[in-house]
């Protein structure tokens, strides 16, 4: 089976990578700040899903 490479991806989609890699650290903040105010458990869930992302993108998991 053949190991996941980022660079061997058509442009299109290693733009769409570069674009969710930078916009996801603002969101995390965002929903941790919102989480601190207002836990919910939604609110808890959707920010350990985040930070999930954020440490794939990394460790260039995705």
């Amino acid at each position: 089976m053949a190991r996941y490479y980022r660079y061997r991806l058509p442009p299109w989609a290693r733009e769409w990578i570069l674009i969710c890699e930078r916009c996801t650290p603002p969101i995390v903040i965002f929903q941790g700040i919102r989480t601190l105010f207002i836990p919910t458990t939604f609110d808890v869930l959707l920010l350990g899903i985040l930070i999930g992302i954020l440490i794939a993108f990394q460790l260039e998991w995705i």
